[in-house]
């Protein structure tokens, strides 16, 4: 029965039988901890060149008002 909520009710039991009561809070703290390892918001540059990049190479540039899909090359990092 996997994939339905019968089936999601079973595991959960099975998992709660086999690796202890708390096997949730024990998995959930572990993704806790390791939630804060970086990314965009940890440097705050590398998103604003990362946004650049892709305003740069969007393929919808133009469209909406009618120009087309014409790409203009612009360098990007002082090119």
């Amino acid at each position: 029965m996997s994939g339905t909520k019968d089936g999601g009710r079973k595991a959960k039991e099975a998992n709660l039988r086999k690796h202890g009561s708390d096997f949730y809070k024990r998995i959930g703290a572990k993704g806790g901890r390791n939630g804060h390892t970086g990314g965009f918001a940890a440097n705050r540059e590398l998103a604003s060149i990362a946004g650049r990049k892709g305003g740069i190479v969007s393929s919808r540039k133009g469209v909406k008002n009618g120009e087309g899909k014409e790409r203009i090359y612009q360098p990007v990092w002082g090119e």
